[in-house]
């Protein structure tokens, strides 16, 4: 089941979303600066292309101060818009019956659009129940 909805996805929104975030990720590398942002807007790229049956999940990472530092950044640079474009994908694909899952996987990624860092995309099977905060489309 998780295969047939990454092709609809993958076909409906998920090529879309990934322009998107390659866009953002370009923009974002052309500064020495913006290299971890670009990084982050890659991952976001290649879950949104495949989603279902992977999450994006917490890290345990020692520098949550800088994670939140760039989670900030981020929010300012190109995170807002690319959340903003996960709302109007989820908005059109809930229009239709057939699309409501994927409508609703789309507003699940837009959270993690908002704050990348610190999360990285991990196969279902690999989640552990420790790891709450997890987001999963599917």
């Amino acid at each position: 089941m998780r295969f047939i909805l990454n092709i609809i996805w993958l076909v409906l929104a998920g090529v879309w979303l990934a322009i998107g975030y390659v866009i953002a990720a370009v923009l974002l590398a052309v500064t020495i600066v913006g290299i971890p942002f670009a990084v982050q807007s890659f991952k976001l790229a290649v879950y949104a292309l495949w989603p279902f049956g992977r999450a994006l999940a917490r890290t345990n990472t020692r520098h949550t101060g800088l994670r939140v530092v760039g989670n900030i950044l981020w929010f300012v640079l190109a995170g807002w818009w690319l959340a903003l474009e996960h709302v109007i994908v989820g908005v059109l694909l809930c229009i239709t019956i057939i699309g409501i899952p994927l409508g609703v996987g789309s507003f699940k990624m837009a959270g993690a659009a908002l704050a990348p860092f610190g999360r990285e995309v991990v196969k279902i099977s690999d989640l552990t129940e420790a790891q709450a905060g997890s987001i999963s489309v599917g």
